[in-house]
């Protein structure tokens, strides 16, 4: 090739179709033949990341109405175990509480009672049954049993009153 003129033997069709052969092989040696690759890995790890943060929600929604249902249920045993109340007054007061934090369908299954433990201390015990929360299709399905004590104040009454 000269200077300021081209190579006319470089523009037949022939040398560029074998110029575009070469680098299409040099290209595919490199690597780069996996075309579109990047699409279905994209997919594939997408797909398996949203099932664990899927499963970490789910694992985070279940321990805040277990929480949630825990503390209800020791407010509500607090609140039966006054002097002036009864047991069932904390199993109201329980759900007031879970109805207006949580929801309705976890209050439906809400007991209270005295008790004496084997040291002979009297206590209010309220106990709750709720349907373990569910997100989606997959999950596990189960029920939540949860309890809250608080000591009677009525022993306490009873000991000022003795000489």
């Amino acid at each position: 090739m000269s200077r300021g003129r081209p190579d006319l033997e470089a523009l037949c069709p022939e040398a560029i179709i074998t110029r575009l052969a070469q680098r299409r092989s040099a290209y595919d040696d490199k690597g780069h033949g996996e075309r579109g690759s990047a699409v279905a890995e994209f997919v594939m790890v997408a797909a398996l990341l949203l099932f664990v943060a899927m499963g970490v929600f789910q694992v985070g929604l279940a321990l805040y109405v277990r929480n949630t249902l825990i503390s209800a249920a020791s407010e509500g045993a607090r609140f039966g175990a006054r002097a002036d109340a009864q047991p069932g007054d904390g199993v109201a007061r329980t759900q007031a509480l879970i109805t207006s934090s949580l929801s309705a369908t976890f209050a439906q299954d809400v007991s209270a009672a005295r008790t004496v433990t084997a040291s002979g201390v009297r206590i209010v015990e309220v106990r709750i049954s709720a349907p373990l929360p569910v997100i989606g299709p997959i999950g596990p399905s189960g029920t939540l049993r949860v309890s809250g004590r608080a000591f009677s104040e009525e022993q306490v009454m009873a000991g000022a009153n003795q000489p």
